[in-house]
């Protein structure tokens, strides 16, 4: 469904309407387009203290064309040039304008020393272009060496959360905590965050775990080449859009839907090389029917996206017990019945992908959706559980959690609740499907392995939850 307020302020009469009455001014969100990876334009970087994560970044970053990188000095707190990196004019200094700052920060040790975020911070956050990409790396708290250390660099969570509901112009923050070891796997995600891929990620910490299962792909356009990919309840919707951003990857996807939904998943498959599954989930035999299909296709199963999911809402006092007893059993019954049997039988190849979709709701509540958040909340308790078990075998599960997204189902809510729901967070807007789609395809590249037990907000910094 269109946004006709958003499309309405940023028309020239609508904007200045806008501006006089003081009402919300959201900007269409640059998102992915073919070709380009990371944001287009300059980037600032500093560190506090030492340059250890962020030596690393540079080199990640440094990859791409038309890159200003500059480092904050740590006893002066001003921008010299880094001679090493061959990237600096010889009479440019600071930019004005910046499409990207990147910061370490892992390098703070007690809480008087936070001062530094606020030198960075306070002299370039106005240089942040339009849809720009700030991103904070710190240390993670498990692997920090004093309490200090830990209650500062836990502190640096609270920073981003409000500083990404400052920024604004369509941009966003972000964080990744880094252990001990992970320093080299950090690519994958700083590609995600400072790219258009993530136009609906904001306020979000994730956190790296050391991996030796990390595979750098040969096409960064295309990771998921060679690998396949099932993804439940794919016939329209989010599914939908997984599906397509997987294949667009390089994955051969293998869509999964209840049968009254042959026609669309059928069309689909046909559109993106792939191949359709009927089948209902709930069903007891619904894992052996995967397995059953990878196997006549000849296929490894490399990457599981646990998509389908119901909502059926009611207060509890009214709400039918059917009604929770099939919202339970699709959302989060049958995910732990599938997951088990493609482990126990080991349908899962090493370095496999286990992703799932819960919910904002499943995090913060919502009236009349006891088991729909009750399920979702599940989702993450599983995540988190299973998370260090499948490290083991060299595979992840994490989880995305989408806010307002434009579907069908959105559109059917009434105007009040859905407008609400598209401006109460820091893009002013809903998402699209494809932001979903875009988290998910994060979580499932190869060079994601140090990413394993997240749950990752795709919500726009939604204040729901917060």
């Amino acid at each position: 469904m269109s946004d006709r307020y958003l499309n309405f302020v940023n028309s020239s009469f609508g904007a200045t309407l806008a501006r006089n009455l003081g009402l919300p001014q959201p900007l269409p969100l640059d998102r992915y387009a073919h070709g380009v990876d990371f944001i287009s334009g300059d980037s600032l970087v500093g560190a506090a203290n030492n340059f250890k994560l962020l030596d690393e970044a540079l080199k990640i970053i440094g990859q791409s064309s038309g890159k200003l990188l500059l480092k904050c000095d740590k006893e002066t707190k001003r921008f010299v040039k880094d001679e090493s990196l061959n990237a600096l004019d010889a009479d440019v200094y600071c930019p004005e304008k910046v499409k990207a700052l990147v910061y370490d920060a892992s390098g703070i040790q007690s809480s008087t020393e936070l001062e530094q975020l606020y030198y960075f911070f306070h002299e370039n956050i106005r240089k942040v272009s339009k849809c720009g990409r700030i991103v904070i790396l710190a240390k993670a708290v498990n692997s920090c060496g004093s309490i200090k250390q830990a209650t500062a660099q836990r502190a640096i969570l609270g920073f981003v959360k409000s500083l990404g509901k400052e920024v604004g112009k369509g941009s966003t923050v972000n964080l990744l905590y880094v252990e001990d070891g992970a320093e080299k796997n950090m690519e994958s995600s700083l590609r995600f965050f400072l790219s258009a891929r993530s136009a609906y990620v904001s306020g979000q910490a994730a956190k790296l775990s050391p991996s030796d299962h990390t595979v750098v792909p040969e096409n960064w356009e295309r990771p998921l080449t060679g690998k396949s990919a099932l993804v439940t309840g794919a016939a329209q919707g989010i599914g939908a859009a997984i599906a397509k951003v997987l294949a667009r990857q390089g994955a051969k996807v293998i869509g999964l839907d209840i049968p009254p939904a042959k026609e669309s998943l059928d069309k689909l498959m046909q559109e993106l090389g792939g191949e359709s599954i009927l089948c209902d989930i709930t069903q007891a035999d619904a894992a052996t029917t995967i397995s059953n299909a990878f196997s006549e296709l000849d296929l490894s199963l490399d990457v599981v996206v646990h998509n389908a999911g119901v909502t059926r809402d009611k207060t509890i006092a009214k709400m039918p017990d059917a009604w929770w007893k099939l919202t339970l059993d699709i959302n989060l019954s049958a995910i732990e019945r599938i997951n088990d049997s493609l482990l126990e039988n080991n349908k899962l190849s090493t370095g496999g992908r286990i992703i799932c979709v819960s919910s904002m709701n499943g995090i913060a509540g919502a009236r009349g959706q006891t088991n729909y958040s009750a399920s979702k909340a599940g989702v993450i308790g599983m995540v988190d559980a299973m998370a260090p078990v499948l490290a083991k075998k060299g595979v992840t599960i994490n989880a995305v959690a989408p806010g307002f997204i434009e579907t069908d189902m959105t559109a059917a809510i009434p105007i009040g609740p859905r407008e609400a729901g598209r401006r109460l967070n820091s893009m002013a807007q809903g998402g699209l499907p494809q932001d979903v789609a875009e988290a998910i395809a994060w979580f499932a590249n190869p060079a994601s392995a140090a990413i394993n037990g997240n749950i990752v907000r795709v919500c726009g910094q939604s204040i729901v939850g917060a």
